[in-house]
């Protein structure tokens, strides 16, 4: 577990002119998330939400449909959900394997107006082969979406902000690559069992009180 934990250390910048803060020491935690970056990571209006929106603790995953492990992170998130009513988690489309992956992420984040999203994701995560256009739009159609709205919707401002934002997250949080997984002041990389899924989430608890 230690092997693969980092701390969310740097110092770049979220667009033009709002800079994220570095964490800052603490007695009693070491590398605490300053709040403006809590509140970009988990409470941005325009990242979907799973579990309860009121939830005590937030759990943010960065992740692309093409990332292979992110696929196998979906039946553990959802059981996880399943399993804890007070827990928010929070979705961060990061598209870093390509074209194919910005199309599916545009593509998924434009579904929220037809109210499909969590249809398509888990559809998107649990195809088989590359996520491409002809494959994201074959998916889009057998669970529902209206094509040509779904191709107008993925042009919107809000997606391009969302994934330019998570973008910048990533940089400035130092992450390595997908999935990773953010609670509390503490940020996992890579697949995680179920059981350190919770461990993980209940550390956040602990910690944010």
């Amino acid at each position: 577990m230690t092997t693969r934990r980092h701390l969310l250390i740097s110092a770049t910048a979220l667009g033009a002119s709002a800079a994220l803060p570095a964490f800052s020491q603490s007695a009693d935690r070491p590398n605490p998330m300053p709040p403006e970056l809590r509140k970009v990571l988990e409470r941005s209006p325009n990242a979907p939400v799973l579990g309860n929106p009121q939830g005590d603790v937030t759990l943010t995953e960065f992740f692309d449909y093409n990332c292979r492990f992110c696929r196998k992170m979906l039946g553990t998130i959802q059981a996880l959900v399943t399993s804890d009513p007070q827990l928010r988690v929070v979705y961060r489309e990061w598209p870093v394997f390509g074209e194919g992956s910005e199309f599916a992420s545009r593509a998924s984040l434009a579904s929220l107006e037809q109210g499909s999203y969590w249809q398509f994701h888990a559809a998107l995560l649990g195809m088989k082969g590359q996520a491409v256009e002809a494959t994201v739009m074959r998916i889009a159609r057998e669970v529902g979406l209206d094509e040509d709205k779904l191709r107008k919707d993925m042009e919107a401002p809000h997606i391009e902000e969302h994934i330019a934002t998570s973008f910048a997250l990533a940089d400035h949080m130092g992450l390595m690559g997908t999935p990773t997984f953010i609670a509390g002041d503490e940020g996992v990389f890579g697949e995680m069992s179920l059981t350190e899924t919770r461990e993980l989430v209940a550390r956040a608890r602990a910690t944010l009180g």
